[in-house]
């Protein structure tokens, strides 16, 4: 279906499969019937390693708002591997970011950096559970919080499109403590908190990413943050996908809600390993060596991570409001043309949106949680993913992922990718009718 047959890619993915798990070293990357594989990239494109060239919305997978290889990022990396790629020891760099983290981010008063996503939602929970001697955590259907035991119920992301919500090899106990409700449904989350008095943390993501794109309803987080309030919760947004992405303050200023704490990564880095978790003063100083909250990380504030992480943030910063604006409008234009030229073929569907995030569900029902964006038709998705690729367009390959726009993508890359879409709505067209 993706035209690569007898291609290079296809090459690869045989030798690859016999040599690691489903032939890629993350789930999501996989999709019938083989990934294609690539081999350099910049701005809004890649180009695969049969030269093939592809107009760039999965930016993997939201880090890479300023597009492939800024040259603001890349000179500051390549500063940094002339002095050296890692110390074990604390630098100058790492100070200034966390200073720049401290300075932008509502909620946080100290940080820690670490190296993924999946380690600052585990750190950040186990920091909480510390902090309260409480041993419980509400979560929310379809919410992404990484691939750690406690989370795995209900994750969306992979574990959805793959149809394995919760993981083999997560023992009971793992989740014994981990309650998972609705998202958008307030009702739910008071009514397991009045329930429930061991309950040391909420974790959300402020706009869920991770089964598509599921904005928040009008004061929902407002709700939540005041009900965590007043039973003494730490409320922990999951700002990993949001952060430095939907205002340079993330989803709490966007918002306007300030939780207790966040967990950061993915644009923080500049396309490098990075993560974070940060939060209130009297919190993070339960962290080691403060505190008795143990969590250490060999490669933690690696300074090729951090220079790129400085060279994104810093760009974005000296851009201003303008820089979100520009991202904000070209996004809406984009999604209003998708929005019309699919009108056209008489499909039901409905395109979620929030700021420069986007994703097209084929369905009739508006697509608020997790139950509704899995009614979904994902056959059409699959095809409409094959289409566009043919045309020389990428998006995830998932249904339950988020297209991004960066910076980088011009006028003329935001034509043929309606072109794509286009073409892509005609063979859905074809294929299923309306």
């Amino acid at each position: 279906m993706s035209g690569l047959s007898g291609s290079k890619s296809e090459f690869l993915y045989k030798r690859a499969k016999d040599l690691m798990p489903g032939g890629v070293s993350s789930p999501v990357r996989a999709f019938s019937p083989y990934p294609f594989f690539v081999s350099r990239s910049g701005g809004s494109r890649i180009v695969d390693v049969d030269g093939k060239e592809y107009v760039d919305y999965c930016l993997a997978y939201g880090p890479l708002i300023l597009g492939h290889s800024p040259p603001d990022v890349m000179s500051a990396v390549k500063e940094q591997l002339d002095k050296g790629t890692m110390y074990g020891c604390p630098t100058e760099a790492e100070v200034e970011l966390a200073e720049l983290v401290c300075d932008s981010v509502p909620c946080v008063d100290m940080v820690r950096l670490v190296n993924t996503g999946t380690e600052a939602t585990m750190s950040a929970i186990r920091a909480a559970r510390g902090f309260t001697q409480k041993r419980k955590i509400v979560k929310f259907e379809g919410c992404y919080h990484g691939a750690h035991d406690c989370v795995l119920v209900k994750a969306g992301s992979g574990a959805t499109t793959l149809g394995m919500p919760d993981s083999l090899g997560v023992p009971e106990d793992s989740t014994r403590n981990t309650l998972v409700i609705p998202f958008n449904d307030f009702d739910a989350v008071e009514n397991l908190v009045s329930t429930n008095d061991d309950v040391a943390a909420v974790i959300i993501e402020p706009v869920i990413g991770n089964a598509g794109v599921i904005p928040p309803k009008k004061g929902y987080l407002h709700q939540i943050r005041e009900l965590t309030k007043r039973h003494g919760i730490v409320l922990i947004f999951d700002e990993v996908i949001t952060g430095f992405r939907l205002a340079f303050g993330g989803a709490q200023e966007y918002y306007d809600v300030v939780p207790d704490m966040v967990t950061l990564g993915k644009i923080m880095g500049g396309g490098f390993p990075i993560g974070a978790y940060g939060g209130r003063k009297e919190i993070m100083e339960m962290i080691a060596p403060t505190g008795k909250v143990y969590q250490a990380g060999t490669y933690s504030g690696n300074p090729v991570s951090v220079a790129a992480g400085l060279g994104t943030l810093r760009h974005i910063q000296g851009q201003g409001d303008s820089f979100y604006q520009d991202l904000r409008e070209r996004a809406d234009r984009m999604c209003d043309a998708i929005q019309d030229t699919i009108g056209d073929y008489g499909f039901s569907f409905q395109i979620n949106k929030v700021a420069s995030m986007f994703q097209i569900f084929f369905t009739k029902d508006p697509v608020r949680d997790y139950a509704t964006a899995k009614k979904a038709d994902r056959e059409r998705f699959a095809l409409f993913f094959h289409e566009l690729l043919r045309h020389g367009v990428f998006i995830p390959p998932s249904q339950f992922e988020t297209c991004f726009l960066s910076s980088a993508h011009t006028d003329e890359d935001i034509e043929k990718t309606l072109d794509a879409y286009n073409h892509a709505f005609k063979a859905a067209k074809a294929t299923f009718g309306n």
